[in-house]
């Protein structure tokens, strides 16, 4: 049955885990000759991302749709069906659950509270169990649906997403410095935006990976694949400290003629060696690149004595050159960290081959 369905993933998981659950809900209602609607739209919302998030849910909408179901009868009751009933059991479901903290139950239970009032007959009592019951199926079913069936696997799209991240913040770091320089304000500002893009997509990456441990505790994972996931996770902690360093470069206001041609030309060699750096799967550092960085770390500690008391009446502590120079070394300290945990990565391959 699974493999079967896995031929039709094309849609995506969870649009067909949605399918499956407003179809099994519809079937069971209309068995026991139940109302369908308000079980089918329940079934809806309440596919989430993971197994546990819907177990965890589950717990919070039962009752919240009691809630609001219970709203629903007493407004009707004293006010019949008019445009007030239907504001007044939103507004009062929305304010019980608020207060409750029943935060994950809030829009099942005021779909519930207002989709059942048109519905109500004489015997609203009846009407009310009747629509908590199959809100209870649609949410019962929907969570059972999304526990066992097609459990969600994020961790391809975790590693496929640190490799992307990486190669962005390579070309990001390949263009700002560069940009910075010759004073290219267009350029620069399409930098920033690159750069608050990648911010964004490294948080939906830490989101998955959370999603992703959540699931594990649900379902069975073999030792390789938690190796693997520690491994990405390593990098993308990794790339969060790249990220920082970065951001920290966006800013920086340089002069035309801030550095001279030999340190311009060091400067963009090490940018262009740790561009390549950060695209290669092992990251791996060459001899050339690490004499680079002593000649630049020697250009720091040289920098305030050679150019900011000679040609300045004024003590300015962090320049920005001295911001630059400073962020590309802390960049290299990164790199370095991230060469290390590649070495570990492939020794650990070596050794279970």
């Amino acid at each position: 049955m699974v493999s079967l369905l896995k031929k039709f993933n094309f849609l995506g998981s969870r649009t067909l885990k949605t399918g499956i659950s407003v179809f099994l809900t519809a079937f069971i209602c209309l068995l026991f000759d139940l109302p369908v609607t308000f079980a089918v739209i329940t079934a809806i919302v309440t596919v989430e991302n993971t197994a546990a998030d819907s177990i965890k849910k589950a717990l919070v909408r039962f009752p919240a749709s009691a809630i609001g179901a219970l709203l629903a009868a007493l407004a009707f009751g004293l006010l019949g069906q008019n445009a007030l009933t239907f504001a007044l059991a939103a507004t009062l479901t929305i304010a019980v659950c608020y207060r409750l903290k029943l935060y994950d139950g809030i829009l099942v239970a005021t779909i519930t509270a207002v989709a059942m009032i048109p519905d109500f007959d004489s015997n609203y009592i009846l009407s009310f169990f009747t629509r908590l019951g199959t809100t209870s199926i649609g949410i019962v079913v929907s969570s059972l649906v999304n526990f066992f069936l097609l459990p969600p696997d994020y961790s391809k799209m975790i590693y496929r997403n640190v490799e992307n991240l990486f190669c962005q913040a390579a070309d990001i770091l390949d263009h700002t410095l560069q940009t910075c320089m010759d004073k290219q304000s267009q350029e620069s500002k399409r930098m920033q935006r690159a750069y608050r893009q990648l911010t964004f997509k490294l948080e939906k990456t830490y989101q998955l990976s959370q999603f992703q441990r959540e699931e594990w505790k649900y379902h069975k994972h073999s030792t390789q694949d938690m190796q693997a996931f520690q491994y990405a996770q390593k990098k993308l902690n990794t790339l969060q400290q790249i990220v920082y360093h970065l951001g920290n470069l966006q800013y920086v206001k340089l002069n035309v003629n801030a550095f001279s041609k030999d340190e311009k030309s060091l400067i963009l060699s090490i940018i262009s060696s740790m561009a390549e750096i950060l695209r290669t799967p092992s990251h791996e550092m060459t001899d050339e690149h690490f004499k680079q960085i002593e000649a630049l770390d020697k250009e720091f500690w040289h920098w305030k004595e050679e150019h900011i008391e000679q040609n300045s009446k004024y003590r300015h502590h962090f320049p920005p050159q001295t911001i630059v120079i400073y962020e590309l070394l802390c960049l290299h300290d990164v790199l370095e960290e991230l060469e290390e945990i590649s070495r570990d990565k492939y020794t650990l391959i070596q050794l279970q081959d």
